[in-house]
C-alpha cells in the first residue's frame, strides 16, 4: 500500500522578506523538493490571525518521511528564515490524491484537538456536513489531515496545539471564495444550511481545543492577492 505523507511548514520569513522567500520557495524550493522525490502543495501568506511576515507551505510525499528532512528539502538554510516549524500529517478524509489547490481564495487553517474517543463521531459529522457544507457556500473542503507526532522544533505551539494536548490533532483547510463567504457560512439560512451548521457545530463542541487563522494562495494560477491584510 502506497503511503503519502503531507508536511505543513510555518515559517517566520524576515521582516518584509515573506514575499520574497515566498518566490525562492515556489521557485528553488519546489526544485529541492521534486529532487527529493516530493512536491510543493502550496504556499499561503496571512489574511486574518497570524503574523504579516508568516507564510504557511504544504510539501507532500508518495512516501514515508520526517518532518525534518522535508523541512531541509524545501528551505535548505535559506537566510530569510527566522524560524520555522514543520509537522507531518496524514491525509484521513481527504485529500484523496495530491493534486494541489490552484484558485485564489479564502483558505482557513483550522486545527483540532480531539479527544480519541470522539475522533470516529468527528470524521462521520465531516464526511455528512461537507456536501451541503460546498454546495451552500461556492467553497471547498481541501482536505483535513491527522497529525502524525512527527514534528520539528521543541517545546509547545500554540498554532497548532503541538505539545499542549493529548489526543488527536488535525488540521482542516477550506478554501471560500472570499472573506465575505467565510463570514456568510457561519450564519445559516434556510433548513438545509441549519442542518449543515448542527452537524458542524456538533464536531466543534466534541473538541478539546480549535483554533483558525485565513490565509490566500501564494502559488495560486488564477490571480494574485494584492491586498494588504495584516
Amino acid at each position: 500500500m502506497t503511503v503519502t505523507t503531507f508536511v505543513h511548514h510555518r515559517i517566520d520569513a524576515a521582516p518584509r522578506h515573506w514575499q520574497a522567500l515566498a518566490d525562492r520557495l515556489a521557485g528553488g524550493g519546489a526544485q529541492r523538493l521534486a529532487e527529493a522525490g516530493g512536491s510543493l502543495y502550496g504556499i499561503w501568506r496571512s489574511q486574518i490571525g497570524r503574523p504579516r511576515d508568516e507564510l504557511q507551505a504544504i510539501s507532500v510525499w508518495p512516501k514515508t518521511i520526517t518532518a525534518a528532512v522535508a523541512e531541509q528539502a524545501l528551505l535548505a538554510r535559506d537566510p530569510d528564515v527566522r524560524r520555522v516549524r514543520s509537522e507531518a500529517m496524514v491525509p484521513t478524509l481527504r485529500p484523496t490524491d495530491t493534486t494541489p489547490p490552484t484558485r485564489q481564495g479564502n483558505y482557513a487553517f483550522r486545527w483540532f484537538a480531539t479527544p480519541e474517543p470522539h475522533w470516529p463521531e468527528f470524521l462521520d459529522l465531516c464526511a455528512a456536513a461537507w456536501p451541503g457544507f460546498e454546495d451552500a457556500y461556492d467553497s471547498q473542503v481541501v482536505g483535513l489531515w491527522q497529525a502524525s507526532g512527527d514534528r520539528t522544533g521543541n517545546g509547545d505551539d500554540e498554532a497548532s496545539g503541538a505539545g499542549r494536548f493529548g489526543g488527536v490533532r488535525s488540521l482542516l483547510l477550506t478554501r471560500r471564495p472570499n472573506l465575505a463567504m467565510w463570514e456568510r457560512s457561519k450564519l445559516p439560512e434556510g433548513a438545509a444550511e441549519a442542518q449543515v451548521r448542527e452537524k458542524l457545530s456538533r464536531r466543534y463542541d466534541l473538541c478539546d481545543w480549535t483554533v483558525v487563522s485565513t490565509a490566500t494562495l501564494l502559488t495560486a494560477v488564477d490571480r494574485r492577492d494584492t491586498a494588504r491584510w495584516t
